[in-house]
């Protein structure tokens, strides 16, 4: 199979990778816009050749779109523009439903798969790239009934060959979730670093007693701007609707401290180590 990859960065180069490890594909074509990030992607084995999406399209199996998500609507309807009934596209976004509109009235709408694998580091560019990163992460396919039953198979088939288990969601209930799991985590993530980066004015400090717990929480912070401007423009409402919602648990939780309120924030805290039973 050849596929051509658009975006050579932390999951288009993971794909990259699962896909040769697995000997899924056969030759693999990448798009880059930028030269240091294709050359750097062909040193690293993540492509075989470097092609513009035109160029790559005609020649491709299935064209995998996984560049910033405000990119991927126009490329999603160039891809669809010259696909036949051979080929297949789908793309690897966090924010869907802007997306699926966006495709929703295009005459060859039964040739795109609209999925996102849940996995990612703060990293990105060609060297994020990571053997095995998919491997028992969920896959979340969006509007599958609205794929040709041949095209939907062939990502399935992929998923399943990647083990990776594959979840069924509607565009709108995938950005729903995506804020309140994903998107929230960077935000909070993001406004931490801000606030000691704000009050502790003396970096010296910051490296002497931040411990293993600093670290975890604000290790998101080092995400690029230019992946997570997009996906929460894109799933703005959605991810207003959750910062309310954690501003307010904020705002209670900071009464409590107040109120030297022992036994509410013991209370809280028990509640929240519920997660545990989720996510071990």
């Amino acid at each position: 199979m050849k596929i051509l990859i658009a975006g050579l960065g932390l999951i288009g180069g993971s794909f990259a990778l699962a896909l040769r490890d697995r000997g899924i594909a056969d030759e693999i074509l990448g798009v880059e816009k930028s030269d240091e990030n294709a050359a750097e992607a062909l040193r690293l084995g993540l492509a075989d050749r470097i092609v513009t999406l035109e160029e790559g399209v005609p020649q491709a199996d299935l064209v995998v779109l996984a560049t910033p998500v405000d990119t991927i609507p126009l490329m999603a309807v160039k891809a669809l523009n010259h696909v036949t009934d051979r080929q297949g596209v789908r793309d690897m976004g966090a924010s869907q439903a802007e997306l699926g509109e966006g495709i929703s009235m295009h005459a060859r709408r039964g040739r795109f798969g609209a999925a996102q694998p849940m996995w990612g580091t703060e990293y990105s560019g060609p060297r994020a790239a990571q053997h095995g990163a998919f491997t028992g992460r969920n896959a979340v396919l969006c509007e599958a009934e609205r794929s040709d039953a041949d095209a939907l198979a062939t990502v399935e088939r992929i998923f399943r060959t990647l083990d990776v288990p594959v979840v069924y969601m509607g565009a709108e209930e995938h950005d729903l979730h995506a804020a309140y799991v994903s998107h929230i985590s960077h935000v909070t993530s993001f406004a931490l670093a801000l606030t000691v980066l704000e009050k502790e004015r003396e970096e010296r400090h910051i490296f002497d007693l931040a411990g293993g717990g600093f670290e975890s929480t604000v290790r998101l912070a080092k995400s690029a701007a230019a992946t997570w401007v997009p996906i929460l423009l894109r799933n703005k409402y959605n991810v207003l609707d959750v910062l309310r919602e954690h501003i307010h648990q904020l705002q209670i939780m900071r009464r409590m401290i107040e109120r030297d309120d022992a036994e509410g924030l013991t209370s809280a805290f028990g509640k929240a180590n519920s997660i545990q039973r989720i996510i071990h």
